[in-house]
């Protein structure tokens, strides 16, 4: 799966063929996102939503067809990947360490996200509403271009929605990506609406 770092992000996808173990997830999928685009991916649960966000990551193969993909990609899933021993920011920290990304940029996803008072705090003690915002400020925290958030709404108020929604429109306005797998609409502007429905009895040969 070619990544490349370019100016403007986009995702191509031509007749794409996911499958896990003998299931067929996605077959003949095609997808194109360029620069500026939010895309709310829709589906019932099982349908291949998060799925198709591990395969754009690279951390599922696709079985056949093309993907190509410029920019790097943060995902946002439910998977925390923050130590729950470490307080908050010092987990997050870890990750914006490794990519050589300045404090400053942290410590505005921490604002942004409401989670300066909390940002001491040991992991483990969060609620899960907190731990999903400390996972949510990782990602905004990183300089990808493009974002996959998968159920990011789940366990957030109406408040956080709020912000959550604001930080994507800061991104998708300078040139970001973002694809949103939710039941729930994002009020931010979406490009459009993706809608997976996978056949839940096709086995592959």
């Amino acid at each position: 799966m070619p990544h490349s770092q370019a100016a403007s992000p986009s995702i191509a996808l031509h007749r794409v063929a996911i499958i896990r173990g003998s299931r067929v997830i996605l077959r003949d999928f095609d997808l194109e996102v360029e620069s500026g685009e939010l895309i709310w991916v829709r589906g019932a649960n099982g349908s291949g939503k998060s799925t198709l966000f591990r395969a754009l990551s690279g951390l599922l193969s696709v079985a056949s067809g093309e993907v190509s993909i410029s920019g790097a990609i943060a995902l946002c899933d439910d998977n925390l990947a923050l130590d729950l021993d470490q307080p908050l920011e010092k987990a997050i920290r870890f990750w914006t360490d490794l990519d050589g990304i300045e404090p400053a940029r942290l410590e505005f996803a921490l604002e942004t996200l409401d989670l300066i008072g909390l940002a001491e705090l040991p992991v483990r003690l969060l609620s899960a509403g907190q731990k999903r915002r400390g996972a949510l400020a990782r990602l905004l925290a990183s300089e990808a271009p493009i974002w996959l958030l998968d159920e990011p709404y789940n366990g957030l108020d109406q408040a956080n929605v709020a912000r959550l929604d604001a930080a994507l429109s800061r991104h998708t306005e300078k040139g970001g990506i973002a694809l949103v797998a939710s039941h729930i609409a994002p009020t931010v502007n979406v490009a459009r609406s993706l809608v997976i429905d996978r056949p839940r009895t096709e086995m592959a040969a």
